[in-house]
């Protein structure tokens, strides 16, 4: 009745012992792997939305991290002035804009209502 448990066997003491060099080996390909999986697409990205930041200027059409579509009237060094509808201006901080759009977005937007 041995088909579901199989056997187990002691390990020899020649198994047991391993090279030091393997573990470190292993610990060098598992921190490879999480610098280029999960830190270096970061510090990318973190690096796109700085230079996003600091190229936006008066007349850019730009979407927030809420969702809220505007077009930037004034620009202070940490803030930037939003016109989001005719005499609603919102001032919000740069940090928050998350794309600068097109020219003529908002208008081919409001065009397809």
């Amino acid at each position: 009745m041995d088909f579901f448990i199989s056997s187990a066997y002691a390990q020899t003491a020649d198994d047991a012992t391993q090279s030091p060099w393997t573990s470190f080996i292993f610990l060098g390909g598992f921190i490879l792997i999480f610098y280029f999986m999960l830190i270096r697409p970061q510090s990318k990205r973190a690096k796109e939305h700085k230079s996003l930041i600091q190229g936006i200027g008066k007349g850019d059409e730009v979407i927030t991290a809420g969702g809220i579509l505007g077009k930037v009237t004034k620009v202070d060094e940490q803030y930037v002035s939003v016109t989001v509808a005719e005499n609603v201006e919102l001032k919000m901080q740069k940090s928050s804009v998350s794309a600068v759009l097109p020219k003529g977005t908002i208008k081919s937007i409001e065009k397809d209502k």
